[in-house]
């Protein structure tokens, strides 16, 4: 049995502003660090060991990942960076606020852009568009080390973990697209690497 765990990073100072953040690298807010540290001290009493870290290359995660390895306590760890974890790209709404891209393009079309699986907001990506760079590097990077009983941990972005969330859960566009994935919330999965399955251990 090997462990698979997620995080959201904590709130980014764009978050915090209601902005399209996509490939950016705002900050986290005073919030957001204290959301980092709250899930490194989760993880802690789960009292799981991690073989490797996992985070985009994105400052608002790397800068999460530094809190919860520190609030866990680690020492010595393997920090890997990678630009297919990336948030999603969302293109020409990059920066802009949400409440003002809806009174420019009109709420259906954004909510369409933003909840909708297949469909790319100008110049950006959708949620499969993202899916298809995070699943493939899921399979050949993480995997591999899981069938392998390592424990791996990811820091990420809402959007990079909800299309990996719906690969390893199995779950539907229209399942995901309803799910949210809290910032700074660990979910922890067990893999039974004989069966290769996951199952959900804390949420």
């Amino acid at each position: 049995m090997s462990v698979l765990s997620l995080v959201r990073h904590g709130q980014s100072e764009w978050n915090e502003k209601n902005l399209f953040t996509g490939w950016e690298n705002p900050g986290l807010t005073i919030k957001g660090k204290e959301e980092a540290k709250y899930a490194g001290s989760i993880l802690s009493e789960l009292n799981i060991t991690y073989d490797y870290f996992y985070t985009s290359v994105l400052d608002r995660a790397i800068l999460t990942t530094e809190i919860i390895i520190n609030a866990m306590g680690v020492i010595n760890f393997d920090l890997i960076r990678a630009k297919d974890l990336n948030e999603r790209d969302y293109g020409d709404l990059t920066g802009l606020n949400k409440d003002d891209a809806r009174k420019k393009w009109g709420d259906d079309q954004v909510h369409t852009w933003r909840r909708s699986f297949d469909i790319q907001p100008p110049n950006g990506e959708s949620l499969k568009d993202t899916a298809d760079r995070v699943i493939p590097y899921y399979q050949s990077e993480i995997l591999t080390k899981l069938k392998e009983d390592k424990n791996i941990l990811i820091i990420a972005h809402g959007n990079s973990l909800r299309a990996l969330i719906m690969h390893i859960e199995k779950l539907s566009p229209n399942e995901i697209l309803k799910r949210e994935i809290g910032t700074g919330k660990p979910i922890v999965y067990n893999f039974n690497v004989s069966k290769e399955t996951f199952s959900l251990e804390h949420e």
